[in-house]
């Protein structure tokens, strides 16, 4: 009896979790940082519709609260399940537009192509969303050379219909242009993931090319391999047409992860920045058994 009770002391002081260690993966991993929130207000204002809390941590964040305001301010076209709709833009000066599409709660499925002349496809996207309204999808493309049209094929079944708005943006700055605080290059059939701390909202991220082709995926996860949101993306000339998205995130554990879906000739550079931030401290401490600050 009294060898048991040793057992069971020496049992007391042996760490309670030491048999459910997961051992490091052979694989190398090609992560970033993650993303977090240092606590200072230096620097930047607080704006229109980013309140309570909610920080505005980048000069592109204005892009966020615009995708409000036509919300607020424009009535969507209602695309059915299984039917298409276009937006024509034959100004010439209109050398960009913003694409917003959400649900009312409902998994959303399309494809958005961009016409330039007959039979011409310059830029195409694949979208899915597994919950419209807590994951709007929001988007700009770049239209020169016009005239130009959008077109939005919802790919689901009827009773997923979504809401749509394309309009004209009034920016003059090239998506070419645009840089964002973190950039690097992803090799053809490469992938690179981008993890965040809960207290990011919304993160923008751009992909362009030198002048080649672009094609690409970008998925938001949110655990293991459960897929928020994905975008197929393919672009006839990276550096004349970049993608840019903005990609909400709420909760805990999101990753973005960006595959070069071309082959090892066709390289992309991807720019990923957060936006918006909760600075309300609710995410501080501990969270999924990590420490974030």
């Amino acid at each position: 009896m009294k060898f048991y009770s040793n057992i069971l002391a020496l049992c007391a002081f042996l760490p309670a979790t030491g048999a459910f260690v997961v051992q490091p993966s052979s694989y190398p991993t090609r992560a970033s940082p993650l993303y977090t929130y240092a606590g200072t207000n230096a620097g930047v204002g607080v704006g229109r519709g980013v309140s309570g809390g909610m920080q505005r941590t980048s000069p592109r964040s204005g892009d966020v609260e615009r995708a409000r305001d036509i919300w607020e301010s424009t009535q969507p076209v209602i695309v059915q399940g299984s039917s298409l709709r276009t937006w024509s833009f034959n100004n010439p000066n209109v050398e960009r537009v913003q694409v917003l599409m959400r649900t009312e709660g409902r998994p959303l499925h399309a494809n958005i192509d961009l016409w330039n002349g007959p039979d011409n496809t310059p830029q195409k996207m694949a979208v899915y969303i597994e919950d419209g309204s807590r994951r709007p999808f929001c988007a700009y493309v770049e239209t020169p050379r016009g005239p130009n049209a959008v077109a939005i094929y919802n790919t689901g079944q009827l009773e997923f219909p979504l809401a749509a708005n394309v309009v004209a943006d009034p920016s003059r700055e090239p998506l070419a242009a645009v840089r964002l605080e973190q950039s690097r290059t992803i090799q053809g059939g490469a992938l690179h993931t981008y993890p965040f701390d809960p207290s990011v909202q919304s993160v923008a991220v751009l992909l362009k090319t030198d002048g080649r082709p672009l094609n690409a995926r970008i998925e938001l996860l949110q655990g293991p391999n459960n897929n928020k949101q994905v975008m197929e993306v393919y672009t006839e000339d990276g550096l004349e047409r970049p993608f840019y998205v903005i990609i909400e995130t709420p909760g805990s554990g999101n990753v973005i992860r960006i595959v070069n879906t071309a082959t090892m000739e066709f390289p992309l550079t991807a720019q990923l920045e957060p936006l918006v931030v909760d600075t309300s401290g609710e995410w501080s401490g501990y969270s999924n058994g990590m420490s974030y600050y």
